[in-house]
Formats: C-alpha cells, structure tokens, sequence
C-alpha cells in the first residue's frame, strides 16, 4: 500500500512538472501570437511611412524639374518674343521705305527725283532691317531636359525587406561563472560583415530549464556590445539561475534573439536573525549595531512576530551536485523571541545569528565592521549556543575577535582558548565555511591572504555568528567561494596556521 501512494505521489508530481512545463509553453506561444500581431502592425506602419517618405521626395523632385522646364521654356519665349517684335518693326520700316522708294520712281523732276533718291539712300543706310540677325538667339531644341528613370526604376524594382541579422548561438561551453561574474560567449551561425554590435539580455531566476515569460524579474539590457562576449562583474547571486540571450544588430535592424541559456548561480543568501539577537543590538537585514538603549527603537518591528509558533530558519540541506540552494524550513520549536521580552542572548553576550543554517556545501560571505567599532567577533556557531555564551568561549562557536578598547588584539577563538594572529586587521574579512570538510577560514577579503583557519568536525548544522559592541557590522552575502580562496584552500590544506590546542572535534 505505501509502495503504490509513494509511486502515485511520484506520478503525480512528474504530471503537475509537465503541467507546469505546458502551461509556460502555453503562455509563451500567446505571447509570441501577441507579438506577431502587434509588431505586424508597426512594421506596416513603418512600412507606409517609407513609402511615403519615397512618395515625397519623388514628389519634390518632380516639382523641381517642373520648374527647371518652366523657367527654361520662359527664357527662351523671352528671347524670341524680342527678336520677333524687333524684326516686326524692322520689315514695317522696310516696307514702308520700299513703298516710299516705288513712289519716287514716278518723279518727273530732276531735281525732285535726286531729293528723293537721297533721302531713299540715308534711310536704306540707316534702316535697322539691314542691321538685323535673321538667326534665331534660341532653339526650339529642349532635349537637354528630357530624363530616363529606366536605372531608376530598376533600381526601385529591386526594393526589399532589410536582411535580418540571423540569431546568435550562446554557447555554454565557453561561458564561465566564477568569482560573481558571468562571462557569456556567442557565435554566430554564419559570418556577416554587416554586424555593427550586439545586445545582451540577462535576469535572474529561481527556475531551471527555458525562461519563463511570467517571471518575476524583467531582462536587463546591455546594448551596444562590440564582441562576441562579455563580463557582468561584482553581481550578488541571490538567485538560484540567471537566464542569457543575445541578439546581432546592423546599422538599421536587429534579429532574432538566440535561444536562451541558463547558468547556474547558486551562493549563499542570509541576513541577521532579527528575533534571536541581543537586546542592545539593533539588527536590519545585513546590518548590526550596538544600541546602548536596548533597541527599544525596534519593538515595533517586532510586534508582528509575537504570534508566531516557532522561528524560521533557512536551512541549507544536502544537494546532490553543486553548491546547495537555501530552502526555507521551521527548524526549532522554542517560544519566538519578541523585542523587549526575549532572552536569547543576554547578558555581555552580544550576539546576533544568521537566519540560515549550513549542513552541507562549501560557502563564503564577507564583513566590514565601521571604522570605530570597539570590539567585534566574526565566525559560526551552533544553533544551540547559550544565551550567556559569547563566541569563541564555548566548544560550540569557532570566531576571530577584534578588540579596540584599552589595547588593540586580534585573535582566533574557540571553546575559550585564543590564539593571537600576528597580522593587520583588515577593511573586510572573508569567511570560508567548507562544512563537510570540517573547516572554517578567515581572510583578507580585498588580498585574500589567509588569517587563520580552524579544522574540526562539525556534528551540528552551523549558523553564521556575529558579536559586536561599540559600533556595528555589516554584511556581504549572494557571493561564491572566491576561485583565489579554493585555490589557497587546496594548497594550505593540512597546513593551516591555526594551534591543535584550538582545532578540537566538538560533539
């Protein structure tokens, strides 16, 4: 009877998987139907307004010739019109002299015939037809107006879509997530000098497998990439994937998007446990400070945790593959700690915890504490550390302290034994949290250069740990274990700088 409910649970949660997997097909193929609608209709749009941009300038280029023809038809009317009405005046005049000159051939008298004959000659001389050009200023020839658009409509003819850059291939292989960068590299699928650049889309998920169109988080772009790769740098990995796509642009369009890929950026999320801290520290998300008036500022932000039946706790369980995932688990049945009521640390036990637990995995965060902060410890702890314990004092805590008050110390602790570290104290510490390993490793996050790491067996899941009095703390979380600290880690393995008196197995 079990066998048959575990193998019908195990039906159907592959059926609601493949439901689900559906459904995003579905709501991707409606998407994709809305976008050949609407952007049909933009192209159209752009389409009339092209053509009418065409239209346009054919239509001034028209009203230009019209008027290069008119204003050379006027021109040379102009000419002619000057010379016909000077040859009219001209053949009046003539006619009138040869009329004037028939008439004088009937004069009998001598002396009235030389008058006449004079005058004929002064006025033949003078006469403006013998001083006439009788060859048109201008010809009636307008051929050099004349055009042949044949190339012209040719070239129209050959008018046609712009050719659409092909979709890049992002290929996994070569892409490489490491150090809270991603460097995503494509190809393309056949050489195309056209290209002028590309733009990259990226978001972040918590799904695996294709994007999902109703995702919670929108793609960021990043235009205007010259190569063919590119590095997104000093991200914070509080996502379990991030989905990739790119898509080749030319001087007018772009293309399609590649297929999209997802990389896997799985790190180590927590912030201050809020509820469970000491009452004068005022605790926010990754940041902690000492409140000598016992964080009476915060009991509002408490009062909707009163009625709770348990604190919650991130816990991060064994995975089969990578670096696990937080899941959120109730992990303790105690009374919730309520601001101003609670008792979880007390005392000059001035701690607050990490919301998640670690059981499994290799995992790194960073501190900074502020410039006058007095005394700090940095480690981890057991989630069943007294509420009078302060870290480093007990066999359930492992902690660097940093004291500024009187003398300035640094050391590692554990179970009440220290052991000073002979090195400056840096701006941020990196801690290393190699769980299964059973080791923990302190170092100067900017050089990466190791303070001091304790080896031991870790029997209890463990919780970030954080003591601070006289200034505050805060937090780096979302970050990978750097690749120059795996690397120390391999090297300095077995060759720690930490004592045996403080590297006990702790039950």
């Amino acid at each position: 009877m079990d066998s048959q409910k575990e193998a019908l649970q195990r039906i159907i949660s592959t059926l609601a998987n493949k439901n689900d997997e559906i459904q995003n097909f579905i709501d991707t193929l409606n998407q994709t139907l809305k976008g050949v609608q609407e952007n049909s209709s933009n192209i159209l749009s752009e389409l009339d307004e092209e053509f009418d941009s065409l239209y346009s300038i054919l239509d001034e280029v028209k009203e230009s010739m019209i008027n290069s023809i008119k204003q050379e038809q006027a021109r040379k009317s102009q000419e002619l019109q000057s010379q016909l009405t000077q040859c009219n005046n001209a053949l009046e005049n003539s006619e009138e002299l040869l009329e004037f000159a028939t008439r004088s051939l009937d004069i009998k008298e001598p002396e009235e015939f030389s008058k006449a004959a004079r005058q004929i000659k002064d006025r033949v001389t003078m006469a403006s037809a013998f001083r006439l050009s009788l060859k048109p200023k201008v010809s009636d020839n307008m051929t050099h107006l004349m055009v042949d658009f044949s190339q012209e409509r040719q070239m129209l003819q050959t008018l046609k879509f712009l050719p659409v850059p092909k979709a890049p291939e992002i290929d996994p292989v070569e892409c490489l997530v490491a150090d809270n960068s991603v460097t995503v590299a494509w190809r393309m699928p056949e050489e195309d000098n056209k290209i002028d650049h590309f733009i990259l889309e990226h978001r972040k998920t918590n799904f695996d497998g294709l994007p999902r169109v109703k995702d919670e988080r929108c793609w960021e772009v990043i235009d205007n990439i010259k190569g063919t790769e590119y590095t997104l740098s000093g991200l914070k990995f509080d996502s379990k994937y991030m989905n990739f796509r790119v898509r080749a642009c030319n001087k007018a369009v772009a293309g399609e998007y590649s297929d999209p890929v997802t990389l896997e950026t799985t790190a180590l999320n927590f912030s201050l446990d809020n509820s469970s801290s000491h009452l004068n520290l005022r605790v926010e998300d990754t940041c902690v400070e000492w409140d000598p008036t016992g964080g009476k500022g915060q009991e509002n932000k408490m009062k909707g945790k009163e009625n709770k039946g348990s604190v919650h706790v991130t816990s991060l369980k064994k995975h089969t593959s990578g670096t696990p995932s937080p899941k959120r688990t109730s992990i303790g049945s105690r009374p919730p700690a309520v601001r101003g009521s609670r008792d979880r640390f007390t005392g000059e036990s001035y701690t607050v915890l990490g919301d998640t637990a670690i059981e499994s995995g290799q995992h790194y965060w960073e501190v900074k504490a502020q410039k006058d902060c007095k005394s700090y410890s940095v480690g981890v702890a057991y989630k069943t550390l007294g509420k009078f314990d302060q870290l480093g004092k007990t066999n359930t805590s492992w902690c660097i302290h940093v004291n500024n008050w009187l003398q300035n110390t640094f050391a590692a602790k554990h179970n009440n034994k220290v052991k000073a570290l002979d090195a400056t104290v840096p701006e941020r510490i990196g801690v290393f949290c190699d769980f299964d390993g059973g080791q923990l490793s302190f170092y100067d996050a900017s050089s990466k250069q190791l303070l001091y790491s304790f080896k031991t067996k870790f029997t209890q899941p463990v919780l970030p740990g954080f003591m601070v009095w006289c200034g505050g703390l805060s937090l780096n979380t979302g970050m990978q274990v750097p690749s120059a600290v795996r690397t120390l880690q391999k090297s300095e393995n077995g060759m720690t700088g930490s004592a045996s008196s403080l590297n006990n197995v702790t039950q």
